[in-house]
């Protein structure tokens, strides 16, 4: 029943894939500022690291052919060929395998998933093979590769394609875990990933695929990178600091907007990267707003807010003058009736009313 839903599912053409012409992307060579979507921004970060290193190579269902489900290997196939643009069978187990084993070899696969919740069928080959060889062989073995996909909650999916993978992955030593929010997020993050050298977990989300963010002039350069680790500032502030990743981070900021209009100046994080986390620029803002609330599209148990709390808690536990808040999506199987859906999401006005309730602003909520 499950394999046939999913060749169902990877037979069909959704509104998002429909609205992709397949074709290149155009080459970020222009000197001024500009917007692109976030397919954009990969796209292009694919077809450079692709030109930049021969080792490098895509694996997917429908990477090659189809341009990719969600059109983000668009034209790949046809400048590469279809040695460095592998299609593969519906089988994550099999090509997940073969990609690690290719890395271990010497090359730098990139491993797509149709979704990261099909990636459950290969969480042996993440866990036990690419993230623990390294370390197994003494140092003497690598396994450069990268593991990117869609991860979190799309719409209307149901509860078996709408999990958030960042809190398991993140648990596991060997692994790096990624989630970029912007164009230059997913453009410099994937190009880092590619060159890490290490095994990356790479978490995109479906429903960020088609939205134009803006892409400096420096981030168009083919040398542009963000280093894995660093987490961003998207929006200074003194009361209060909400720290986020992902899509939810464009929640944050709208969350920020309404609040300053209630007088309450919030610091926006995006953390970038899960694992390692960015100690550093937590602690400096936690210690300028003494407020924090962390956000997450996953579940609050054994979470990423969950794990900020407790580092914040053991070593700048006396630069609070609240106590931490947790946002995280409603504790059970994401449901896929439309109301339910959006009952279960974390929304901007949860944010809010949070925020209002740390900063002692809103305590009847």
């Amino acid at each position: 029943m499950l394999s046939g839903n999913r060749l169902f599912a990877s037979r069909c053409v959704t509104s998002l894939q429909r609205a992709y012409i397949p074709r290149m992307a155009a080459r970020f060579y222009a000197t001024a500022p500009t917007e692109v979507t976030i397919r954009d921004a990969l796209n292009s970060a694919l077809d450079e690291e692709l030109a930049h290193n021969e080792r490098v190579f895509l694996m997917g269902e429908e990477v090659a052919q189809y341009n990719g489900a969600y059109k983000v290997s668009r034209g790949l196939l046809a400048k590469y060929g279809p040695k460095r643009i592998i299609d593969t069978p519906i089988t994550e187990a099999g090509f997940t395998g073969i990609g690690v084993g290719a890395a271990m070899a010497g090359l730098h696969p990139i491993i797509e998933f149709m979704t990261m919740n099909f990636a459950m069928q290969a969480i042996d080959q993440i866990i036990n093979s690419a993230a623990k060889t390294h370390y197994m062989s003494g140092g003497t073995v690598n396994v450069p590769i990268v593991f990117r996909g869609p991860n979190g909650p799309p719409t209307s999916v149901g509860a078996q394609h709408s999990q958030c993978f960042a809190s398991w992955y993140s648990n596991i030593p060997g692994l790096k875990v990624v989630a970029p929010y912007s164009a230059e997020d997913h453009r410099g993050l994937l190009k880092a990933s590619v060159r890490d050298g290490n095994p990356i977990i790479f978490l995109e989300s479906e429903l960020l695929y088609n939205e134009k963010m803006p892409l400096s002039a420096e981030a168009q350069s083919a040398d542009f990178v963000i280093p894995l680790g660093k987490a961003k500032v998207e929006k200074e502030g003194t009361d209060v600091s909400i720290i986020a990743f992902s899509r939810i981070v464009g929640h944050c900021l709208k969350a920020a907007e309404i609040l300053a209009k209630e007088g309450i100046n919030a610091e926006v994080i995006n953390l970038r990267t899960i694992r390692p986390l960015d100690t550093e620029t937590i602690f400096k803002s936690v210690k300028k707003t003494n407020r924090v609330v962390t956000v997450e599209e996953g579940f609050i148990q054994s979470g990423v807010g969950a794990e900020i709390s407790a580092i914040i808690t053991e070593n700048i536990f006396d630069h609070l003058d609240a106590p931490i808040e947790r946002i995280a999506g409603a504790d059970v199987p994401m449901p896929y009736a439309k109301v339910l859906e959006d009952a279960a999401m974390v929304q901007v006005e949860n944010i809010v009313n949070v925020v209002k309730r740390v900063c002692y602003r809103n305590k009847q909520k």
